[in-house]
């Protein structure tokens, strides 16, 4: 059963995406205290995944004889968003660390760190709806989305521990739920080895965490060493707002880039991996970068990504943007033996995009592949447009609902300007990048 924190993010999304349309804070979904306000309340919960925990949270704003517009239900779901997961701090506050084993030391550390950040988002996203201008609306839409991205990270750490504490921890978390740096270093490589299998979780086995608003980068490497044989290692993980990466070069094998959350930005980097090498839930453009397959180990096949996107109301999604798809050496040599896929659906709303970008024939015909079962296929949007190169061909591509071709309008959504707002920050950068398709 879904949780009534989980819920209420989910609520926040529904709400915030009818704020899509023209914004109006003036205008009452009802007027008057009387039934009808319970009538319209209703019919606004009718439109959310969970109707009755959106009607019973919401009508206290009625019976308090709060103005009941749309603006207000969703301040009062923030704040109610807020409470639930504030209960949180004394639970994680009272764990202690005689009972715990390393690994779940590791994922009680994860759960810390995210539960902060989830706060800090809420918060900015009630004073971002407060102001009701265009921006900030889309810019709550994101802080939303990373909170939901956290509360999945905490419970992956958690689900892949064990000991005294986890079921209570697990339990509670379902039932509640360095600003402007620039790094510039010539020639610069940042390298580490931490993996899941010498015991950390895959958020922080990362070899460089960004988690500072407004970090830049340009001309660094990042390397995590650990090899194929350890499985989960990251060399770079960002869950922060508005960053940007310029001629970098990203190493690793499974799980190389983790774009965790928030937006994001990559433009000329290199990145190096085997499986799910870029993953995560950002809002994230990768534009002119070379995406490297590197050769796995036996028995195993390549996937370049693996988006977790887990509401469809998530502005959240992988853009690749004039990239070039290729494979080292040793990989394009056992092209034959070795299955190689653009990405597969680590969570059910899974969405990435591929756009006028060379694709080498290394990549099985069929494109894209399963996570496990068939899930995410019907509700996954997986889209392509004007790509060229030998396995770019689409005509043996996976037949699946959420597979599209894309036309114009469809990719330009996926663009620099609308998908990142990028005209809106990446100019004080002096990062480039092109605009539109």
């Amino acid at each position: 059963m879904a949780s009534s924190s989980h819920k209420l993010f989910i609520l926040l999304f529904t709400i915030l995406f009818s704020l899509t349309l023209p914004l109006n804070t003036n205008t009452s979904i009802t007027t008057s205290l009387n039934p009808n306000k319970l009538t319209s309340l209703k019919s606004l919960c009718k439109t959310t995944p969970y109707p009755k925990l959106c009607f019973n949270s919401l009508k206290l704003s009625i019976s308090i004889n709060i103005n009941p517009n749309i603006i207000t239900y969703l301040l009062h779901s923030l704040q109610l968003a807020i409470s639930e997961t504030t209960k949180l701090s004394n639970l994680f506050h009272d764990v202690g660390t005689s009972n715990i084993v390393e690994k779940q030391r590791g994922s009680i550390q994860d759960c810390k760190e995210l539960h902060q950040s989830t706060l800090t988002s809420l918060k900015r996203s009630l004073s971002g709806i407060r102001s009701s201008n265009k921006r900030n609306i889309a810019d709550a839409r994101i802080y939303l989305s990373a909170a939901l991205t956290n509360k999945n990270t905490c419970l992956d750490g958690l689900d892949s521990a064990s000991g005294t504490y986890k079921p209570i921890l697990v339990d509670s978390i379902i039932n509640t739920y360095k600003h402007g740096i620039m790094m510039k270093i010539d020639s610069t490589v940042i390298t580490g080895n931490r993996s899941v299998v010498d015991g950390w979780t895959t958020f922080r086995s990362a070899t460089l965490a960004v988690s500072g608003d407004g970090f830049l980068a340009r001309d660094i490497a990042i390397e995590n060493r650990a090899g194929p044989e350890k499985h989960q290692a990251v060399a770079l993980r960002v869950n922060a707002d508005l960053t940007a990466f310029y001629k970098c070069a990203i190493y690793g094998y499974q799980d190389t880039l983790y774009v965790h959350s928030f937006r994001q930005f990559y433009r000329e980097c290199d990145i190096y991996g085997t499986i799910d090498f870029i993953f995560g839930n950002a809002a994230v453009v990768l534009q002119e970068c070379d995406i490297v397959s590197r050769m796995p180990l036996p028995g195993q096949f390549t996937v370049i990504t693996a988006q977790s996107r887990d509401n469809p109301d998530e502005d959240t999604g992988i853009s690749i943007q004039n990239c070039s798809i290729i494979a080292t050496d040793e990989l394009y040599s056992n092209s034959s033996k070795v299955k190689s896929y653009l990405g597969r659906p680590w969570r059910v709303f899974s969405r990435t995009v591929l756009i006028e970008s060379y694709i080498d024939d290394f990549i099985d015909q069929k494109g894209w592949t399963k996570w496990s079962n068939d899930q995410g296929l019907d509700t996954l949007f997986y889209g392509e447009y004007e790509n060229y190169g030998p396995g770019s061909k689409i005509d043996n591509r996976v037949e699946w609902v959420g597979y599209h071709l894309m036309d114009y309008n469809d990719a330009y959504n996926f663009s620099v300007s609308e998908f990142i707002i990028g005209d809106q920050w990446l100019e004080s950068t002096s990062v480039p990048y092109d605009d539109g398709i």
